[in-house]
């Protein structure tokens, strides 16, 4: 009976299929760049830059309803213009990178809030929001496909850079190498690609707990960053894989039964995680 409830909404219910998948696409993508903001330090620039993104999707969904590609154009944009106005305060005053983000952080929710009043009251907009993972068709599944591709072989091929740029920073400056300002864009970019991805499934407002909170919660668990990336994908399946049955037998929005799964997780592993996670550290201190 129990393996029936846990395999048939994916068998028998198309879009449960559709869901799975793309929250399977998304883990395997979004978890490894959510570990490289944690471990630089840059948590509050993937909260920032999910709601940098609202404006553009806002803006493309006057011009085009529900498409999710131009959505995807105008989030992209719109992001985008945030990052490069937030690198440039930081290296032009006396703000450090993580202050100047904050301060476009508030200002994009508002924005993209009255644009979306603008249009009226409408359904559709509270997708935007909290995201609508059970209505992902064809055109989503290809577009996540594509985008997680595009992640998957940027951060093979710029693996080792990232490594080096993520923990030791200031070894491509001392040695002339300016290489670190383009990882840093390519990076970026490719935490934008992966929040737009994402805002169908858990909306703009949350499209960053499914890149981050697997990472926060591996971090207790394990040491050495592969097996971090690696045990962050796993937790990422297994909380999608829990929220969408919560969502199909309880009738909860799936995007934030997906984020809270992963937020108990993480606590979970706050107070159990053996890498010096609360009772660790209590028990090892006696």
């Amino acid at each position: 009976m129990a393996i029936h409830m846990l395999f048939d909404p994916f068998i028998n219910c198309g879009y449960m299929r559709r869901a799975i998948v793309a929250c399977c696409v998304l883990s395997i993508s979004m978890t490894p760049i959510g570990n490289f903001l944690m471990l630089k330090r840059m948590s509050l620039v993937g909260d920032v830059l999910s709601h940098a993104i609202l404006p553009g999707v806002a803006i493309g969904y006057f011009f085009s309803g529900m498409s999710f590609v131009i959505m995807s154009i105008g989030g992209f944009i719109s992001g985008l213009v945030v990052a490069i106005l937030s690198n440039w305060i930081s290296e032009k005053t006396l703000l450090q990178k993580d202050a100047s983000f904050s301060g476009f952080y508030l200002g994009s929710l508002a924005f993209g809030v009255i644009l979306m009043s603008l249009h009226g009251p409408n359904i559709d907009l509270l997708d935007l929001l909290f995201g609508s993972v059970l209505s992902v068709n064809l055109l989503n599944l290809e577009c996540i496909g594509v985008i997680g591709t595009i992640t998957l072989l940027t951060v093979a091929l710029l693996y080792r850079a990232l490594i080096i740029e993520t923990f030791d920073p200031d070894f491509l400056r001392e040695n002339g190498i300016k290489a670190g300002k383009f990882i840093q864009i390519i990076f970026l970019s490719i935490v934008m690609l992966n929040l737009i991805a994402s805002f169908q499934v858990t909306g703009t407002l949350m499209s960053v707990g499914l890149m981050m909170l697997p990472g926060l919660s591996a971090r207790y668990w394990v040491k050495s960053l592969i097996n971090m990336l690696l045990l962050s994908v796993l937790i990422a399946l297994l909380c999608s894989w829990i929220g969408l049955l919560g969502a199909f037998y309880m009738v909860f929005p799936a995007g934030p039964a997906i984020v809270l799964c992963g937020s108990i997780v993480f606590l979970i592993s706050v107070f159990f995680g053996r890498n010096k996670g609360i009772l660790f550290y209590i028990y090892h201190k006696k």
